[in-house]
């Protein structure tokens, strides 16, 4: 069988679906492969700042590996900016699609809110609202987004900065989406973890 027998889904039969898991399967075993070359792809968006946006998300992900950071918050910080090529308007959102199903709770909200935070150091030169993350002050997380912006965001532009290579970073992607999608082990509701861990930043500067 190398197609499914049906034109309209209601038809399909168990068979049908049974053969499309297998390859969905597959699919979906290659996601760190198609994020990591959309990652590069990110050279050819936005212009303007002094570095690329792949540059950006380099330094970002290095910022927060030399913080000691976990493994869910530096590929959070590597991924939080995959959507600007294809969703300018909410990249952050189209993030933190991305990355739900396989880090914590608490990473997925920080990418998910954090254009709104980033308001904070240019909306108002704009004749935005600088102050639009008021709205979350309630959530458990703001802090963590509020300094994931500070930390590792607002701050990699700089063209000085000596950031790691995509493929220092590509077994950590690798492991993050070979994960079991949605397992409650990995998503960890309503658990917060540190951005920052001296031990292992003391043992990662080194």
């Amino acid at each position: 069988m190398e197609k499914v027998k049906f034109t309209a889904m209601k038809d399909g039969d168990r068979e049908d679906y049974e053969f499309l898991t297998r390859h969905e399967i597959d699919y979906a075993s290659k996601t760190a492969d198609r994020l990591l070359a959309a990652l590069v792809d990110l050279d050819k968006s936005l212009s303007g700042y002094q570095v690329t946006r792949l540059g950006h998300s380099l330094q970002s992900a290095t910022r927060a590996w030399r913080d000691g950071a976990d493994i869910d918050w530096v590929v959070s910080a590597l991924l939080h900016d995959i959507g600007d090529i294809y969703a300018p308007y909410n990249h952050d959102e189209y993030a933190a699609a991305i990355l739900r199903p396989f880090v914590r709770e608490q990473c997925a909200w920080v990418v998910e809110k954090h254009g709104d935070f980033q308001k904070l150091y240019y909306a108002h030169h704009l004749g935005g609202n600088r102050d639009a993350r008021d709205a979350y002050k309630d959530h458990p997380c703001y802090e963590d987004c509020a300094e994931f912006c500070e930390r590792w965001d607002q701050v990699s532009f700089d063209p000085d900065y000596p950031h790691e290579s995509i493929d220092f970073f590509r077994p950590m992607v690798e492991q993050v989406f070979a994960r079991k999608a949605y397992d409650p082990a990995v998503i960890r509701a309503g658990e917060r973890a540190s951005l920052t861990n001296s031990t292992i930043a003391g043992e990662r500067n080194a």
